[in-house]
């Protein structure tokens, strides 16, 4: 007679004598205060290494239910779950000595939402010496609506930057409801401001363009086109790129000034509520 499958709970890791091995468990302090000199490179690949095991473990915990019959069968389970856990967050300590290292990861790291890998991942995808203005680091991360990827072209942006500018956002919205969430309470700003003129059909050429451009087949989506709104979804999505672009445009300033020693040759403009003007990078005071 066949055993009812269980569902499992694997423990955190510094919860299980036998997760791993001190040597794992922590970074050598040397190599932590090394990896404050790493190249963009080095630290880049070290971000796309922390997100492959980040996501192997998610998917080992997520195959737990289907693969164990019993607590006996968890031990194994539990164990290699422990380690690869154990890995993933030794590689934070070493991101957060390369973001410490540099002016403008040490104001993402003060913004709350940024922690040290979204931190470092900015630092080793964006060469400030290449990016005279915001614009050019919206274009490589994938947040200009104008830059389109047609076939047989070489890709408008950087992948790596893009899935890191949408994780940045997601994470402002965690965020949104923490008195000290500079970015996450300009999103439920924004949100609101999008939604009230949503109802109030200033979006219906859009959502009419939107029907002509893609074949959509969702039911409530289509329905919500075609009543001249747009989807909540995307009203979200929108609401979280604002917050992250002006994020971006504020990462620009510091880095720029850091780098320059003087502040960026024009101040960014971005419209938010309908006019447009500048807003200083929160926390941060030129040397």
């Amino acid at each position: 007679m066949a055993t009812k499958k269980q569902k499992f709970h694997l423990e955190d890791p510094t919860e299980v004598e036998f997760a791993s091995p001190e040597i794992i468990k922590r970074l050598d302090k040397d190599l932590v205060r090394k990896s404050g000199t790493l190249d963009r490179r080095q630290a880049g690949a070290l971000v796309d290494y922390y997100y492959r095991i980040q996501e192997h473990r998610i998917a080992l915990g997520n195959q737990v239910s289907s693969i164990l019959h019993d607590e006996d069968d968890s031990i194994l389970i539990e164990y290699y779950y422990g380690q690869i856990h154990t890995v993933e967050k030794s590689i934070v300590p070493a991101l957060q000595a390369y973001a410490e290292a540099h002016e403008v990861g040490r104001w993402s790291l003060s913004q709350m939402g940024i922690g040290p890998v979204l931190a470092a991942g900015l630092l080793s995808h964006i060469d400030i010496t290449k990016a005279p203005t915001v614009g050019h680091i919206w274009r490589y991360a994938g947040l200009d609506p104008t830059s389109k990827w047609n076939k047989g072209e070489k890709r408008p942006w950087n992948a790596e930057l893009k899935t890191i500018s949408w994780k940045i956002g997601q994470s402002f919205i965690k965020v949104s409801g923490k008195d000290d969430a500079f970015y996450g309470k300009l999103y439920l700003q924004d949100k609101e401001r999008r939604m009230a003129k949503n109802e109030a059909g200033d979006y219906a050429e859009l959502a009419a363009r939107t029907l002509e451009e893609k074949n959509i087949r969702d039911k409530a989506t289509r329905e919500a086109y075609e009543a001249g709104r747009l989807p909540q979804g995307r009203i979200l999505s929108q609401a979280s790129r604002y917050a992250t672009k002006l994020f971006l445009a504020h990462w620009h300033h510091v880095a720029y000034e850091a780098h320059y020693n003087t502040a960026p040759p024009k101040p960014y403009i971005i419209e938010h509520g309908g006019h447009a003007h500048y807003i200083a990078p929160p926390g941060y005071k030129a040397a």
